[in-house]
């Protein structure tokens, strides 16, 4: 029976991370068709964002209505506080991508696997085994090499790539902490969080956006084939969003941001083989290397798992008869005394 389980959990782990990988590349070659000049040049990223979500409350509205997904309580503060965190990431990752050249945004975006590891470990006591942390370093360094080419920033660049590195970071661990906390699904917070994100991305979006490109959301022509890409890309968010949540509620958002950047391997294919990019040597031997980093990252987590359940399966009383057995140990010695800590004195 315990076999059964581990295989369905097995499975369910694939599915959703196939889903985030296939939804967030697919999303990413969507938007690249409607935002690049060649394309239809919709270049309003922060208020796509806010129809993304707007899509993703409706769908959480629907299944809600319809009974196939039930709404538990969460406080408004919690859900208010939640957004401000990830609208705050979604506009300084837009403002890092502006005022920063692509390769310290790069270096920006891989350094939020350390930044998230450091802030589990101040947020919630969490620690790595030295596999799991020379694995991210793996990682790191094979992304970085195939992704970063020039490195230029400027004050304001820093300020904001800080700024979106830190809230993205804290709002991947709040998904996690959130859904353990009121036992909640990825789904149902999903459902929650989406309205007020959407709500505010509309009104602040166009603004923000002016400020980026100097151009009005108004004075845009909307074609048919403009408003199906938007539609595409609203679906596909949809499915990346609510795979995102789902892995970080299964896993942790350090998995979430090491396995994450497979997606970034399989946007350099797709952009090799679909948008004619370049595709250098330098960029296959750092490919490679995050593969096999992400390979060794998953194998060291497996290897913690079962470390912590061995430990976790023995006895109570094991501890207590290494403690009476180095106790003896010690007297035949005819060392100090054992302190004895619960009843604070010494054992004669």
């Amino acid at each position: 029976m315990d076999l059964v389980k581990k295989q369905s959990s097995a499975v369910s782990d694939v599915g959703a991370w196939a889903m985030n990988v296939i939804s967030s590349v697919s999303l990413i070659m969507a938007n690249k068709q409607l935002m690049a000049p060649a394309g239809y040049a919709f270049v309003f990223a922060t208020t796509l964002t806010g129809f993304h979500f707007s899509m993703t409350a409706l769908i959480g509205l629907v299944s809600n209505a319809t009974g196939h997904s039930t709404r538990k309580k969460v406080p408004l503060w919690e859900l208010l506080w939640f957004s401000v965190v990830a609208n705050t990431s979604i506009t300084g990752m837009n403002l890092s991508l502006m005022l920063n050249s692509v390769g310290f945004y790069q270096i920006s975006k891989l350094s939020m696997i350390p930044v998230v590891c450091v802030m589990e470990w101040i947020l919630h006591s969490k620690h790595y085994s030295d596999k799991v942390k020379i694995s991210v370093m793996v990682v790191v360094v094979g992304v970085g090499v195939c992704t970063v080419t020039d490195v230029k920033v400027n004050a304001q660049g820093f300020i904001c790539a800080c700024v979106a590195v830190l809230s993205t970071s804290l709002q991947q661990i709040s998904i996690g902490s959130l859904q353990k906390k009121y036992s909640i699904g990825s789904f149902e917070l999903l459902s929650q969080t989406a309205p007020i994100q959407a709500l505010s991305l509309l009104l602040f979006g166009p603004f923000v956006d002016y400020y980026l490109t100097g151009k009005l959301l108004a004075s845009y022509k909307f074609s048919s084939f403009a408003l199906f890409f938007i539609l595409l890309s609203c679906l596909l968010a949809v499915f990346c969003n609510i795979s995102q949540y789902l892995c970080i509620g299964r896993f942790s958002a350090t998995s979430f941001q090491v396995l994450g950047h497979m997606k970034t391997v399989c946007v350099l294919i797709l952009g090799w083989l679909l948008f004619d990019s370049e595709l250098t040597l330098k960029n296959i031997l750092g490919m490679a290397v995050a593969i096999l980093g992400m390979v060794v990252y998953s194998w060291a987590v497996e290897a913690d798992k079962q470390t912590e359940a061995k430990a976790s399966a023995l006895p109570k009383d094991a501890s207590e008869e290494n403690v009476e057995l180095l106790k003896q140990q010690q007297q035949s010695d005819g060392s100090s005394p054992l302190k004895d800590v619960e009843l604070g004195k010494s054992q004669s």
